[in-house]
């Protein structure tokens, strides 16, 4: 049963799998008053099934019908959710630990937060990993350059090798990807997702990734020697009204077909607002 089972619920929700033992296989919580012929209830578990898995409903089905389980397996299993439950209290407890020692950096934090897409556990990490004082970073390039967003330079004897991105520590530069692949998805404050586009034009996607990473942490950089706000300087770019940004296209189709009609090409008539 055990097998047929998972071979069906190892590409499904967590969710499913886990209700369909415990509310239908047997009920955790009465592992030793309950008796081994516990019914199934077949139409509850039909009822769990979400996506694909509603067309599998006899497959999954077929396994558990008329099985019994033994009393080992009970105590197995009855181990197993203790030992996820003194899991889930040892984080809780690290979690209020870390809530307490984050109380004196709330301004801080609530800085680093006005980026597009940062919330407070990523602002945790990245302050634990860089700090808050950015004095004795002389140049933004050392910063990028400890968080390895920056190539490599693997040179000897006047040939120049691999010169891929190296690699850092396992904190910062995973908790700066998390927030950029959250920041170029972004709708509501699309400032990185245009910079990601067009970046992505002339190079590959995890170039793009990299190279937004970097602006994240040079932002994070001059907002805590400035202790500003994120405010970037073209940010005016990219947060302008509908009519703004149509004179802002007629006039860059206006700069860039002006050499065209230097030459004397003058067949442009889908445009009539440059003669």
């Amino acid at each position: 049963m055990s097998i047929k089972l998972f071979s069906l619920l190892q590409s499904s929700p967590l969710m499913v799998s886990s209700h369909i033992i415990k509310k239908n296989v047997f009920p955790l919580s009465m592992v030793k008053s309950v008796p081994l012929n516990i019914p199934i209830d077949l139409d509850h578990i039909t009822s769990l099934l979400q996506k694909s898995l509603m067309k599998k409903a006899d497959s999954v089905l077929e396994p558990i019908d008329g099985y019994v389980m033994q009393q080992e397996q009970k105590e197995h299993i009855l181990t197993v959710k203790e030992h996820v439950q003194y899991i889930d209290s040892c984080i809780h407890k690290l979690d209020a630990i870390i809530d307490n020692f984050v109380e004196s950096f709330e301004s801080q934090i609530s800085l680093l937060c006005s980026l597009p897409c940062v919330n407070h556990a990523s602002t945790i990490t990245i302050i634990s990993e860089i700090g808050t004082d950015m004095s004795p970073v002389n140049n933004v390039k050392c910063i990028c350059c400890c968080a390895a967003l920056t190539p490599g330079n693997n040179k000897s004897a006047g040939k120049k090798r691999s010169v891929r991105i190296t690699r850092a520590g396992v904190y910062l530069k995973p908790a700066l990807f998390h927030v950029t692949h959250t920041a170029v998805k972004d709708l509501e404050q699309p400032y990185y997702k245009i910079k990601y586009e067009r970046i992505m034009k002339r190079c590959e996607k995890k170039f793009a990734i990299n190279a937004i990473a970097r602006m994240i942490l040079t932002a994070i950089n001059f907002m805590y020697k400035n202790d500003e706000v994120f405010n970037p300087s073209d940010l005016y770019k990219f947060d302008m009204s509908i009519d703004l940004k149509d004179k802002q296209e007629d006039r860059t189709i206006k700069q860039a077909t002006k050499p065209l009609l230097s030459k004397g090409i003058t067949q442009l008539t889908s445009y009539p607002f440059l003669y």
